[in-house]
């Protein structure tokens, strides 16, 4: 396999860079608040390597995994975290997170539409499975979303109902058309909450945002925070995990659903994975700038080949997805197969379109990272289904998530015969 690019496509490649340096700018002065708020964190707890000894069996009194948890509350700026490896995925944490929130008789109420697909089940969208919200009592009911925005008048009448003990946030647009929210925005919601319901939580589901602004959901008024270790905050090192951070009782509520009550977080066994949860933490904002770099390089080539990407330039850098609109179904198939070939792992493997578990339509996914299913790592997925939509994510470094780019976009150039 040869990088030997188009001249064209250099040329290209030249002039969306320069378009992005404006935004280059900003993801770096962002990068370096967070990481001087990390830095600050690890050196007033005392970081030092006894932390990064692995726990066995219980994992009593493991003094790295309680002393990060210290860390990440700090750094989240609010009373308490559980970041474990026993989280086997971003929804999973989330999970916990919602019934630590509510409980039989109450209502959790979603801000921003219906729930991610895998969180659908835990509310009862998906039929009897067993420990779902209908087999506790829970109610589950949400709030349209408005030209891709919050509904404040609706929000502000239907959080007012006093069943309502919760409400839940998505930050990030996932894998919908939505807009991804902002922190001011979210920051907005929290105060309209607590305004017309005091005694109400605030969920938001931080996942594909940590680390892309100087603050977080919960410096703004959330109470609970849930996301993936193999996204942002992991820095592309954490082998899997999640994590919950927020109130102190929400925090103890949520590790009493990951274990059980009266173990909560005392145990939990690390087996050798604190210095990777450390040290990626600590390159977290680092690795989440080079990854909206890479996406602000993509959308920026592919605006002048003339494609409907978003987010648009004033919404830029929320969260580290990024879409496409290739129009036919040969040049989201192009496009994710050049992706697949400027990736390190198996970039010998030629994506193809399947019946993906849990999908009306078939799904073409590329990604050839590191740690399975990591989204920081640059990948690429869609449906095949108009408008042939890639949603993009991820880049351990700029170097690389932009050769990885113009790999896929030589593929598309490819495709389409220029």
């Amino acid at each position: 396999m040869s990088y030997d690019f188009s001249q064209r496509l250099l040329e290209l490649a030249d002039k969306a860079e320069s378009h992005a340096a404006l935004r280059f700018r900003a993801i770096e002065q962002v990068s370096m608040a967070c990481t001087e708020r990390v830095l600050t964190a690890f050196a007033d707890h005392r970081v030092s390597d006894t932390y990064f000894r692995e726990s066995t069996g219980y994992g009593y009194d493991d003094q790295g995994r309680d002393k990060l948890e210290e860390i990440y509350a700090q750094v989240f700026g609010c009373e308490a975290a559980l970041v474990r490896s026993g989280f086997v995925n971003g929804s999973h944490a989330i999970a916990c997170g919602m019934f630590a929130c509510v409980k039989s008789g109450e209502t959790l109420l979603s801000l921003t539409g219906n729930v991610y697909d895998t969180l659908r089940t835990v509310t009862g969208q998906h039929g009897p499975l067993g420990g779902t919200f209908a087999d506790y009592g829970i109610r589950f009911d949400m709030v349209e979303m408005k030209d891709g925005l919050p509904d404040y008048a609706e929000i502000e009448r239907r959080a007012a109902d006093p069943g309502v003990k919760a409400v839940f946030i998505q930050r990030s647009r996932g894998y919908g058309q939505r807009q991804t929210l902002s922190i001011d925005e979210i920051g907005a919601l929290c105060a309209l909450v607590h305004r017309v319901n005091p005694g109400a939580y605030v969920l938001v589901d931080n996942c594909y945002g940590e680390f892309c602004d100087t603050r977080e959901p919960t410096h703004v008024g959330a109470d609970l925070i849930c996301g993936s270790l193999i996204k942002n905050p992991g820095g592309g090192l954490a082998p899997m995990g999640g994590y919950v951070a927020g109130r102190r009782e929400l925090v103890e509520r949520a590790a009493n659903r990951l274990t059980l009550p009266g173990i909560g977080a005392e145990c939990g066994a690390t087996l050798g994975v604190n210095r990777a949860f450390y040290q990626g933490f600590f390159l977290a904002p680092h690795t989440v700038a080079q990854a909206l770099k890479t996406a602000a390089f993509c959308n920026a080539l592919l605006r002048e080949l003339g494609y409907d990407v978003t987010p648009s330039d004033d919404r830029a850098g929320l969260d580290i997805i990024h879409t496409v609109n290739f129009g036919a179904p040969e040049k989201l198939l192009a496009f994710c197969r050049g992706i697949q070939a400027g990736s390190p792992v198996d970039a010998f493997v030629t994506p193809e379109a399947w019946d993906m578990p849990g999908y009306d339509d078939q799904v073409v996914m590329a990604a050839g990272a590191f740690i399975q299913g990591a989204s920081i790592e640059l990948s690429a997925d869609g449906p095949m289904r108009p408008p042939y939509t890639a949603f993009i994510q991820g880049g351990l470094t700029y170097e690389s998530g932009k050769l990885g780019v113009m790999k896929a976009v030589q593929s598309l150039l490819d495709e389409e015969g220029r």
